[in-house]
């Protein structure tokens, strides 16, 4: 298991700084830092740790009083989470050879890169925002990845690829520079997918010095210069792009250049690019979607929860056509609360609802992560707000389930911590709307005295659904439907006495409707046990599938 290492200044326990834990952190450490500024130089040369803010955005390492990188690394694997990095004359990150991996960070430096990348390295960079530096990210014979970011308002070139350097810059949005967007030369190959750049000095991209970059469905726009400039002995490949609002010509060809052009449009069409794209089709998967809705068609009973899914589904579909049709669109929330009794699949649908999020395009991955309480609450001040960000953070592009949510609101004597971690994800919610699907359950009163705790908290969610109880009828095809896919067949009159059990059965709010199916499913097959090792002989294959009455009576003795 990872170390887990806690840098917090005052606080019993934790250490004061980071310097101090960097002291002792072994390989795979994960040090979590408070919220805060840091005046600290970070030298992680050779080693393999992550870094991350309790309270993505509200950590900062500030190193501008040194002319140090704020961050420097030789070698080794280095993952950064949700910090601010400034540094005065000298890169803010700076990482040769090794790996690093950089989320939701936002970088500045007064003179030097926001991000250098030398000797090989390898960098996975999303939702990075550099605002304000001497270069955006300078990539000097390296690679990796750059994704769903933003260089914005430097001084000189937004992106630097050189000495052979090939990395993917991706979903990028590149503006305000004072030179130009992206500036590939000595013999580089970077490949330039779904990018804006625009309100830049000179051109928009600029290839020399026997370079062949791959750019594609990426739109130049207001720029001093040409949008796409190629120079002497370079060649490469330009598909799909759209240049407008730039000096002429929008795409230049040197003498003596021979990339490939195909599909460069004027400004009729702008292609779904950037940071923030206005068009995610390319993301969709309708295949999967109509998957998706049979296997919630195919769930028993939960008619108006079917009814209410497919109303957001149908929601989204028409705000995507809204925005390909250049309207407006409000924000959307896909926050959701569930509520009804144990057992009645809430968990199931939301897993559901995140994976159709996912093949909508609306969120990268679907994921899924159940927590509770005790995965939220710490046992000191300051440590539910820096346990509760970890957890929404690492749930950030799916779905974070929080079952028994109204837990979070009762006092269970002392000191309590549950409202610090309800106040925390009301923030979090609102920040991170367009990343994240929460999705809060419990109990029905219990739930509404939860959203009552907060008074942002009910404006966070779209809908609230109902999950009612499963009738007697339900709950017997559930057993058949969870006997099949075990293997297993009904006896004669099995199905007529689980329907009178059910019908009898006291169903208060404890009745745990599916998982009392499953229940007595489980004490049926005990029952059957225990019948057919009374046999004395070594049973049929059917007797080994089928359930009797008597598994039933006995089961419910």
């Amino acid at each position: 298991m990872a170390q887990v290492l806690t840098v917090a200044p005052g606080r019993p326990g934790a250490y004061p700084t980071l310097r101090d834990a960097l002291e002792v952190a072994g390989d795979d450490s994960v040090i979590t830092v408070a919220a805060g500024r840091y005046a600290e130089v970070l030298r992680l040369d050779g080693r393999r740790l992550t870094i991350a803010a309790a309270e993505p955005g509200a950590v900062t390492i500030d190193a501008t009083a040194t002319d140090q990188p704020a961050l420097r690394a030789r070698g080794g694997e280095i993952t950064l989470r949700g910090l601010t990095l400034h540094a005065g004359d000298a890169h803010a990150v700076e990482v040769a050879g090794g790996r690093l991996t950089i989320e939701n960070c936002t970088v500045h430096a007064r003179y030097g890169a926001g991000v250098g990348l030398s000797d090989r390295a390898v960098v996975q960079a999303s939702e990075l925002v550099v605002a304000g530096a001497q270069f955006g990210v300078l990539v000097e014979d390296s690679g990796g990845v750059i994704e769903r970011s933003e260089i914005k308002d430097v001084t000189d070139d937004g992106v630097i690829a050189r000495l052979g350097a090939d990395p993917v810059i991706r979903d990028t949005t590149i503006s305000g520079c004072g030179y130009r967007g992206i500036y590939v030369y000595q013999a580089s190959n970077p490949t330039i997918e779904r990018c804006e750049i625009s309100r830049t000095g000179d051109a928009g991209i600029s290839v020399a010095h026997h370079s062949s970059p791959t750019i594609r469905e990426s739109w130049i726009h207001e720029t001093s210069g040409v949008g796409i400039f190629v120079g002497r002995g370079c060649g490469g490949l330009v598909e799909g792009c759209a240049v407008e609002s730039t000096a002429t010509p929008g795409i230049q060809i040197d003498e003596g250049a021979h990339p490939t052009v195909v599909a460069a449009t004027g400004g009729r069409t702008r292609p779904s690019v950037g940071r923030q794209p206005l068009d995610r089709a390319i993301q969709k998967d309708p295949d999967r979607v109509e998957k998706l809705l049979a296997d919630l068609d195919g769930m028993i009973g939960l008619a108006a929860v079917k009814e209410e899914v497919r109303t957001l589904i149908d929601e989204i579909q028409v705000n995507e056509w809204r925005r390909a049709a250049g309207l407006s669109v409000g924000a959307v929330s896909h926050h959701l609360i569930f509520t009804g009794a144990p057992g009645t699949g809430k968990t199931t649908v939301a897993r559901i609802y995140g994976e159709l999020l996912k093949a909508l395009g609306v969120l990268p991955n679907g994921d899924f992560r159940e927590v509770s309480r005790r995965d939220l609450v710490g046992q000191y001040i300051g440590h539910t707000a820096e346990k509760t960000s970890e957890v929404f953070t690492s749930a950030l592009g799916g779905v974070l389930f929080i079952d028994e949510a109204y837990t979070l609101t009762r006092s269970t004597g002392g000191s309590d911590f549950g409202r610090e971690a309800v106040d925390t994800l009301v923030k979090l919610m609102e920040d991170h709307r367009d990343e994240i699907a929460v999705i809060v359950a419990g109990y029905t009163k219990d739930m509404a005295d939860f959203l009552d705790a907060n008074a942002g908290l009910a404006s966070r969610f779209a809908k609230t659904m109902e999950f009612e109880n499963y009738d007697p009828e339900q709950l017997v095809l559930i057993v058949h439907r969870i006997a099949e896919n075990d293997d297993y067949l009904l006896g004669a009159g099995l199905s007529d006495g689980l329907l009178e059990w059910f019908r009898q059965i006291e169903r208060d709010q404890n009745f745990g409707n599916a998982r009392e199916a499953r229940r007595l499913l489980e004490g049926m097959r005990k029952a059957q046990s225990t019948r057919l090792r009374a046999l004395g002989r070594v049973p049929s294959r059917d007797d080994l599938r089928t359930l009797m009455l008597d598994d039933l009576l006995h089961a419910t003795r």
